[in-house]
């Protein structure tokens, strides 16, 4: 019999006893205080919804502090210092601490039900980026408690932000603080993306993926490109902030305007960001509402690729009134009103799809925050293509209608849709559903309390009212519409209130709500525990449920994949990432403490950094460091051979290459350093640009020698040689492998050597880093390097020591070829500078 027949048949055969009790005895839950080391989805993606909604809250109750401050005229209830702060600190901890993380906490939770997999392939490091959101995230909110917060705006534009203008420690919570949880958010997309396209179940080929999978492929693909824009962007504002390397400061050649091409062109894509997966979640729920299949399924598909294409050309969309060239204006607003269409496409789907089913869509809680979501953010959209309207933007620019356009999108594209999914999916973990009566309640104070409060404020713009000020005159006639806007936005706060007494009342997680109260069709709703499904089933079409009613059955009775533990240990089926044929079996590790002392040593590294403990830092740094080492030492584990999953089929339990999830997940990590390095060239070119009276060779030392940079250069080469040769001979039997260690060591101080030698080259000429611009982006350039090259030389030593302890073979070889693949791109990374540092002033000049 062919695979592809035996794929299409479940397991007839009977169960073996005590097989289920020896899956939730693996699977099990920590208890206690032990819970804090769990690694389950369910578990760990519940703190992590709780914490993002938490933030929420704090951020709504400064949001009704600076409403009751603006509701009317001259008022003095808080400061205008305080005020300041207060702004900040909301406008940061909505988009920073509450949007991204609660939709990435909806991916932890949800893709490895939908995708029917055991759980997401590296379940610790999903641990680990959700425990260092909470700790970095609560420091970070706190200082609004000790008058520490940053103050210059959730932006943090220089040259406000800079050390003359903003003495003190409090932008530096925000620069450190934000930098550090936007590396957690990276975590996680490179925990969605290796399990979107890897632990899909046998036969969920890319066309029968659902919505929301490809949602949160889309959005971690995002992230993974724009959010190193910001980490640069923060890092270089820092490093002026404390060392005086002069990127922002006119009179040395820097622009201030450099941080706002970086800023937004995370900030723009980060509204999509947000918008997409909470897009795949109404694209989930319309077609169970309506007992229909979605419409259009393709199209939206494509719609969700194009949207995230096109918001990466959207950046200077904010910057029409700094002084950009007209052809640059005409691009950009183009391409903004362009991104109305793919949204459109998602909008006419959804409509479509409620049409067809109207006989049998059904009103509910859920259904109704999505008819909410659909008119709030339809309106948000076309003030949207308003706004990319560039007279127009010249006249509403910096005003009130902005921040209420902002919140239009914001707030009608992801909230509305986040608090429909909450009442949608709480069956799914919960022992009991969230109320009727309460969440109408809740659906109709946000509802209304949202548009009283958002709406005049498209007038008070229109009317002049300038955004981000403490007070305002009160006879310029903005007092009745921002005492309207305060009534409103206390109106929202009522109805979050109704939403946290329903959770008070009715959420406790466990099984014992109904079982797919909605009827829906995708596989979350299959009878789940905490080893997620009891077999994994074979999908053949999009809606599996509807299409074999008797799946739950079948999947319960262990009649589909994997239905025991063949390895004794946690474990699930990695699949090919275009078509989902199974190709062998992933062990993963179960609950630690690893992982949690290296978010809380990592979070401290940064917060003790913020306010000058050095020593203190860097000891915790060290720790964090060593916290890593132990974990991944813990996870390559040797290969059990071939097991049985079920219908005749054997997998292997250990791969290496590109079919290794490992692999994957290391090409993410470069794509991701790239996008660092590639942010870094752009931002050399651009301060060339704008200056180029200060910038090589005219104002500035000569250039190294030519023997510096080819010096460089050989010895980067030499070290990859050097691993690479020693890629294709490794030991075929476990032994100490003494020639592994030497290449590694060697490799790392070819590494080291090379460096060195550049960064010698420039200071003997005179050149340095704080007399200008282009000294500070010389020298960054080797931080850039110097830093990929720490992470390179900690995994070399790592994999000589598995070489000197047995565990290195041609086989077990992942630890090695990790390190291997990252020297290579540390020294594409580093033979790209040199390109850039020693060859473009010379071509230039």
């Amino acid at each position: 019999m062919s695979d592809d027949a035996r794929l299409d048949l479940p397991n007839p055969a009977p169960r073996p006893e005590g097989e289920l009790e020896l899956l939730e005895k693996v699977w099990a839950t920590p208890k206690g205080w032990r819970i804090v080391t769990a690694v389950n989805n369910t578990v760990i993606g519940v703190f992590y919804i709780g914490a993002a909604l938490t933030f929420f809250v704090l951020a709504g109750i400064l949001a009704l502090i600076m409403r009751t401050q603006l509701a009317v005229g001259d008022n003095n209830f808080v400061s205008q210092e305080l005020y300041n702060q207060l702004f900040t600190v909301h406008g940061t901890t909505m988009m920073f601490l509450f949007a991204v993380p609660a939709v990435e906490a909806l991916g932890v939770m949800l893709l490895p039900q939908m995708l029917a997999a055991r759980d997401l392939p590296f379940p610790r490091l999903s641990a680990f980026a959700i425990w260092a959101y909470v700790i970095g995230g609560l420091v970070f909110f706190s200082t609004i408690l000790y008058d520490l917060a940053p103050n210059g705006g959730w932006f943090m534009y220089p040259p406000l932000t800079l050390m003359e203008y903003s003495p003190g420690d409090n932008a530096d919570f925000w620069l450190l603080g934000i930098g550090f949880i936007e590396i957690s958010a990276i975590a996680g997309a490179v925990e969605i993306v290796v399990g979107v396209l890897r632990t899909r179940p046998p036969g969920m080929t890319l066309s029968r993926m659902p919505i929301f999978a490809w949602a949160m492929l889309i959005f971690a693909a995002m992230i993974i490109f724009a959010f190193p824009a910001v980490i640069l962007a923060t890092m270089l504002l820092e490093i002026e902030r404390a060392f005086g390397w002069p990127f922002f400061t006119a009179e040395k050649g820097g622009d201030s305007l450099l941080w706002q091409h970086l800023f937004w062109f995370f900030g723009h894509p980060e509204v999509y960001i947000i918008f997409l997966p909470a897009a795949g979640l109404v694209s989930m729920m319309v077609p169970t509402f309506a007992q229909t299949p979605l419409v259009g399924h393709r199209l939206i598909v494509v719609a969700l690729v194009a949207t995230g294409f096109f918001s990466f050309g959207l950046w200077v969309h904010h910057m029409f009134t700094t002084g950009i060239p007209a052809l640059s204006l005409a691009f950009f607003s183009a391409a903004s009103m362009a991104v109305a269409v793919p949204s459109g496409i998602q909008v006419f789907s959804w409509i479509a799809t409620i049409a067809k089913g109207r006989e049998r869509f059904r009103i509910t809680v859920p259904s109704l925050f999505i008819l909410g979501f659909l008119f709030i953010f339809t309106l948000g959209g076309l003030t949207g293509v308003m706004v990319a309207l560039v007279p127009f933007d010249f006249q509403a620019h910096d005003s009130y209608f902005i921040v209420a356009h902002l919140h239009y999108v914001l707030v009608g594209g992801m909230v509305f849709p986040l608090f429909a999914t909450f009442y949608y999916w709480a069956p799914m973990v919960s022992r009991k559903m969230l109320s009727e009566r309460l969440g109408r309640w809740t659906f109709w104070l946000m509802f209304i309390g949202f548009n009283v409060a958002f709406f005049p404020l498209h007038i008070a713009g229109l009317a002049g009212m300038p955004r981000r000020v403490w007070t305002y005159p009160s006879n310029l006639g903005w007092d009745t519409l921002n005492m309207i806007s305060t009534i409103g936005s206390f109106m929202i706060a009522a109805g979050v209130l109704a939403f946290l007494i329903d959770l008070a009342k009715n959420f406790r997680m466990g099984s014992g709500a109904p079982e797919n109260p909605w009827g829906a069709s995708t596989l979350e709703w299959l009878p789940n525990d905490v080893y997620s499904t009891r077999s994994i089933p074979h999908v053949t079409s999009r809606d599996p449920i509807w299409d074999n009613p008797n799946l739950p059955r079948e999947v319960e009775e262990g009649r589909h994949y994997l239905p025991g533990v063949p390895t004794g240990a946690r474990e699930t089926i990695v699949t090919s990432p275009i078509d989902a044929r199974p190709q062998y079996v992933i062990q993963m590790p179960g609950p630690g403490w690893m992982h949690l002392s290296a978010a809380v040593f990592t979070a401290a590294f940064f917060l003790l950094l913020t306010v000058k403990a050095v020593t203190i830092s860097i000891i915790c740094g060290i720790l964090a460091i060593v916290s890593c080492l132990v974990w991944a030492w813990q996870l390559d584990k040797p290969s059990q051979g071939e097991v049985d999953i079920g219908a005749g089929i054997a997998l292997p339990t250990y791969r290496t290459g590109s079919s290794s999830h490992s692999w994957w997940a290391m090409v993410v990590l470069m794509i991701v350093s790239a996008a660092l390095y590639l942010s870094y060239l752009f931002s050399y070119l651009y301060l060339w640009t704008v200056s180029p009276e200060v910038w090589a060779p005219v104002g500035s030392p000569a250039l190294p020698a030519l023997g510096y940079p080819l010096g460089t250069a050989a010895m980067l080469v030499l070290g990859a040689v050097i691993l690479a040769v020693r890629q294709r001979s490794l030991p075929r039997e476990p032994k100490r492998d003494v020639g592994t260690a030497i290449a590694a060591v060697t490799a790392s101080a070819l590494l080291i050597g090379a460096l060195a030698l550049e960064i010698w080259g420039h200071w003997q000429t005179g050149l340095r880093p704080t007399a200008s611009s282009y000294g500070a982006m010389v020298y960054m350039g080797a931080v850039l390097t110097v830093q990929a090259a720490v992470a390179v030389i900690i995994m070399c030593f790592f994999a000589a020591a598995r070489g000197l302890t047995r565990q290195l073979t041609r086989e077990r070889r992942v630890t090695f070829d990790n390190a291997a693949i990252y020297y290579y791109y540390t020294v594409a990374q580093g033979l790209l500078g040199l390109l850039l540092i020693h060859g473009f002033p010379r071509l230039a000049g």
